[in-house]
């Protein structure tokens, strides 16, 4: 997961890590081993944290894996999770290679999951409805944010400044929620925006509280965003994993 996290918004492809601060390639075995570049510069606290998380879910997932899908599929599923969490809160990107293997991953993990019954669309049939539905639903958000950002750059047009080509959702955010549905089926995806969006709003809450207090909210209230991403990513985990928590919070 620390891997694909350092080298795939780099170069899109399987290829050497290298310090992100010099440029200077790693040896694998200083790779391996959290070891400085040849250049001196320490690695990231991200790769401890996530080298901890990954134990524990790994643990996690052998003692209670996810209904139908068991060990080996759980656990490459929080890989990707992990993956694309990481890429999108450091970078604020959902590439297409990620995307592209989470949709067939997607597929499996859904048809596994949900499939049942004789026939065809009954195998295939909620998987291909979760993705539609996040789809449909993530196109209008979607919509919505383009015109959130024409408002933002007539404003700041107005104020002086130049504009950017900042997003207020971006079309990577419309694939990663496709590739949910298609793990959640529906109606599970739409619970997962749900509180994705609220989650992602409380977080929003508080950098609003905070811009207020240190005084900076005039000038900086268009210009501060946050990757949705990893919201979605953490509800979509909650419900797959934890079904029996999600449930007691939402009865029925």
């Amino acid at each position: 997961m620390n891997y694909l996290a350092d080298v795939l918004p780099f170069t899109r492809r399987f290829s050497r890590p290298i310090c992100q601060l010099c440029g200077a390639p790693y040896g694998w075995q200083n790779y391996l081993f959290f070891q400085p570049c040849r250049n001196g510069h320490p690695r990231k606290a991200r790769l401890w944290i996530t080298q901890i998380i990954i134990l524990a879910a790994s643990i996690y997932t052998w003692l209670r894996p996810p209904s139908k899908l068991g060990y080996v599929l759980g656990l490459i599923l929080i890989v990707y999770f992990g993956v694309v969490f990481v890429i999108d809160l450091e970078h604020r990107l959902i590439l297409h290679p990620t995307s592209i293997f989470g949709a067939i991953l997607g597929l499996v993990v859904g048809i596994v999951a949900h499939g049942t019954g004789p026939t065809l669309w009954t195998r295939v049939g909620p998987t291909l409805l979760g993705g539609l539905g996040g789809l449909l639903i993530m196109l209008a958000f979607y919509y919505l944010g383009v015109l959130f950002a024409r408002i933002r750059a007539r404003r700041m047009l107005a104020q002086g400044q130049e504009v950017d080509d900042e997003e207020a959702l971006g079309a990577g955010d419309v694939i990663l929620v496709t590739v949910l549905g298609l793990i959640l089926g529906w109606p599970l995806i739409w619970l997962c925006l749900l509180y994705g969006i609220l989650l992602g709003g409380l977080v929003s809450l508080f950098i609003i509280l905070w811009l207020i207090v240190s005084g900076r909210y005039k000038a900086n209230a268009f210009m501060t965003f946050i990757p949705y991403g990893p919201y979605f990513i953490i509800t979509a985990a909650l419900i797959v994993y934890f079904p029996k928590f999600v449930a007691m919070v939402v009865p029925g």
